[in-house]
């Protein structure tokens, strides 16, 4: 599903608002940058039906020349070669695979196997960059407000157990014919968790990429 145009265009132009704030020295390009700044959010809230204030207000936080945000989702497989799959609270408990954004000081690989410790309970060693995927092109909803890169990894157990957080409700192991039907859509896909089967099938299979 194609995202709507306004929220591609927002986003063109809160990107240029922050990468202009952050090297204009003169005053009235500066002025003229933070007025892009509020248009962008503006309009975002028009398609969205957010609150102006609250979206120039995130707008506002951002600072740098703008890049994308940097997620990254794990495929855990077990000896059966069932993945792992965890209930996300956050959206009312729909099923998903670990994951969420890239922490500072850490590479990408650590905080893969952060998010899967703290979601579920396992250790796990990562074992390859299975996908490299920009999110406006592969269907999540609802849409983010910015440029999303998700990196998903496969990983191996080493230890630990199935364990609650306060991010999940429930830890679980499902087969590829068995895929619950309430997915966390805006975190992950069924053809991306069927991408990561076929990596775990087919380790030398090589890293798709958008």
């Amino acid at each position: 599903m194609a995202e709507p145009a306004w929220l591609i265009w927002a986003r063109d132009i809160q990107a240029i608002a922050q990468t202009g704030l952050t090297y204009a020295q003169d005053p009235f390009d500066r002025e003229r940058y933070e007025m892009l700044r509020t248009l962008a959010a503006r309009m975002m809230a028009a398609g969205s039906a957010e609150l102006e204030d609250r979206i120039e207000a995130l707008f506002a936080q951002q600072h740098g020349y703008a890049t994308p945000k940097l997620e990254v989702r794990i495929g855990v497989f077990d000896t059966q070669g069932r993945i792992l799959m965890v209930r996300e609270i956050l959206d009312a408990n729909r099923w998903t695979i670990p994951g969420g954004w890239a922490d500072a000081n850490h590479t990408a690989a650590q905080c893969a196997a952060k998010e899967v410790w703290e979601e579920t309970g396992y250790t796990v060693r990562i074992t390859k960059l299975a996908m490299a995927l920009d999110r406006t092109t592969q269907g999540h909803q609802p849409p983010e407000p910015f440029t999303v890169t998700k990196l998903f990894f496969l990983g191996e157990i080493t230890g630990g157990s199935p364990t609650t957080s306060i991010e999940t409700s429930e830890v679980r192991f499902f087969g590829q014919d068995e895929l619950p039907e309430d997915l966390s859509l805006g975190r992950v896909l069924p053809e991306q968790i069927a991408a990561l089967f076929a990596h775990h099938q087919e380790p030398n299979k090589a890293t798709d990429f958008d």
